[in-house]
């Protein structure tokens, strides 16, 4: 009879712990940029998650269900520890003299700003939310897990789980409100409220601030009204 995945973690099976990690390091790795938003951070993250869950291993209880809700509460348990070292820290450097400015001359590749841009949109509207909230936002809609797998991951009531997610979602419809009537895309046309569809205009496309007011050219390669517009600059010139 083939031993289960959570039996051979729970005896400390060396190739068990490298299937877990080779199934499942992508998820957790995702899961931490969303919680710090910080792409070292999350590479650490992972690390302490996979050390933290083999020195965890004889708690993990039998059966055959995927250890994945096991991990990510793991990893946010982690997350949650590096962001208090990481305030502690912070508070640390303001009590010592800034260094002198050093000038940033390294070359930035197109995709990870604009990577950059997107997580950055992310974390503003995360940042409005408590931080169980966020935890919950982020297991329930980015990883797709139901309310009782995160109540479990999370060690709490899946009452609990469900009225942090519905706080959350209006925080979020609040925020999404505020950013329409003051004229401004504030999430950078990332879908916060989960899915594959963007939020962006029509047909999903990102556009950035300086696109905005621009016409999209005709089949023709034409901009609609550039006659009109020639016309009437070379009548103003005469």
């Amino acid at each position: 009879m083939e031993i289960s995945l959570r039996a051979r973690v729970r005896a400390g099976d060396p190739d068990a712990f490298r299937q877990l990690f080779d199934e499942h390091a992508s998820v957790v790795y995702r899961h931490a940029v969303r919680m710090t938003g910080n792409w070292v951070m999350a590479d650490d993250a992972v690390s302490l998650t996979f050390l933290e869950a083999w020195r965890l291993r004889e708690r993990v209880l039998p059966g055959d269900d995927s250890l994945r809700p096991w991990l990510l509460g793991i990893a946010t348990n982690v997350t949650r520890n590096m962001a208090r070292a990481a305030r502690r820290h912070q508070a640390a450097l303001i009590r010592v003299p800034p260094p002198d400015p050093v000038p940033d001359v390294a070359d930035e590749v197109a995709q990870r700003l604009l990577d950059a841009e997107e997580l950055a949109a992310a974390r503003k509207a995360l940042s409005t939310m408590r931080r169980g909230e966020r935890e919950v936002f982020t297991l329930c809609v980015w990883e797709g897990l139901d309310a009782a797998t995160v109540a479990e991951a999370l060690g709490v009531a899946v009452g609990t789980v469900r009225a942090r997610l519905s706080r959350a979602r209006k925080r979020l419809r609040r925020l999404t409100e505020l950013e329409l009537d003051g004229g401004a895309d504030g999430t950078g046309g990332l879908n916060v409220m989960g899915g594959d569809g963007g939020s962006g205009g029509a047909g999903g496309t990102r556009g950035g601030p300086g696109q905005r007011g621009r016409q999209r050219p005709a089949a023709d390669g034409q901009i609609p009204g550039g006659r009109h517009q020639a016309a009437r600059s070379t009548q103003e010139k005469r």
